[in-house]
């Protein structure tokens, strides 16, 4: 498959200079490319295989005999500017790798911008730890092309990604070899205008003229790059680091204690040396310490239905800290798009690593 960072006429080179134009007279490249395709049209059995062929010149798409004969849905939509090139995906649950011999096989080596618009993702970049990333609010998850990593999607999911030249990202963000597998939530107000802006531009895109296109893309491009430079600014101070290994130590207290009835801000704040608000603070980014718990608490509960086939679904639910089975049922529906009950029922055996 002929791809975008394969053209001899794309380069990083190419592409750096064209985004350095882009800065210098303020207006935006027209030269667009668009793109559409699905796996609609398929046999069910090639459905699959199909977008594995896709993306075959970027990430391999593991693909197990037993997914095959149920069909996929996969649709992509592709935005190729002389600077910065655009997916959006609309895919039902998958897993997506660039490992240590793809990487040595290609020259992709890109920074890629993952913006979760729909559903969950789980981020494994081959760190020792080897612990997820998890994506459990609307987030930007940033990645190193040039570094393996393991996504995870268990649900149907719509991700919007971004591919900037290594050299743009790297004069933009200072330390940018440590942004791999970083996420940037949306608590602050200048990630709010992105968020809002990413929302009104992936569905209006499609009907843009190419001019309104490139603008857009552009704007949402530097919104995200002033969102991880502030971010790294922020975790490189004394402050900010010592704020990240609070914040680490916090979450691996939850993790141990998602079973516990008595994992409330109370005790957390009875454990840790925290002022209230210093807590709620640290878990913005999150969605919050109370959705944060819950969306680990769910993420265990997927974990332990994927494992079993037996048990009641109230039980387990009670076991998690949630007092009602319908409470749970809702809850955990809202969070993976289907009901407990199905989930363990497709026999899903994609979750292997704990919540962050």
């Amino acid at each position: 498959m002929h791809t975008f960072w394969q053209d001899p006429l794309r380069g990083d080179a190419a592409r750096t200079a064209a985004w350095a134009r882009h800065k210098e007279q303020g207006s935006a490249d027209t030269a667009l490319s668009r793109q559409r395709f699905s796996v609609a049209g398929e046999p069910r059995e090639r459905q699959l295989p199909a977008w594995r062929d896709r993306l075959a010149g970027m990430l391999e798409v593991p693909v197990a005999p037993a997914q095959i004969a149920g069909g996929f849905h996969a649709e992509l939509d592709t935005y190729v500017l002389p600077d910065i090139v655009y997916l959006d995906s609309r895919t039902g649950p998958t897993m997506l790798q660039r490992s240590a011999q793809k990487i040595a096989a290609d020259d992709m080596r890109d920074y890629c911008f993952h913006v979760l618009m729909e559903g969950i993702a789980e981020t494994e970049i081959g760190t020792a730890q080897r612990r997820p990333i998890t994506q459990f609010v609307p987030g930007i998850l940033a990645l190193d092309m040039g570094r393996p990593m393991t996504m995870r999607r268990p649900t149907r999911t719509r991700a919007l990604a971004f591919f900037l030249p290594r050299a743009v990202v790297e004069a933009a963000i200072p330390q940018a070899e440590s942004l791999h597998g970083k996420v940037v939530g949306y608590a602050a107000p200048s990630t709010r205008q992105l968020r809002a802006h990413l929302q009104d531009m992936c569905d209006a895109l499609p009907a843009m003229s190419d001019t309104e296109a490139s603008r857009a893309l552009h704007v949402a491009a530097e919104l995200i790059l002033a969102a991880f430079r502030k971010a790294a600014s922020q975790s490189h101070s004394p402050r900010g680091a010592a704020r990240a290994a609070m914040l680490g130590r916090i979450k691996h207290y939850i993790d141990a204690h998602l079973h516990s009835q008595e994992l409330v801000p109370a005790n957390i704040l009875g454990r840790f040396p925290l002022a209230r608000a210093t807590l709620y603070r640290l878990f913005e980014a999150e969605g919050g310490l109370h959705a944060y718990i819950r969306n680990c608490r769910l993420r265990q509960a997927a974990d332990e239905l994927a494992g079993s086939r037996s048990g009641a679904i109230g039980e387990l639910g009670g076991r998690l800290g949630f007092n009602y089975a319908a409470d749970f049922t809702r809850a955990f529906r809202r969070a993976y798009g289907v009901a407990p009950q199905e989930f363990r029922a497709s026999q899903s055996r994609w979750l292997e690593q704990r919540c962050e």
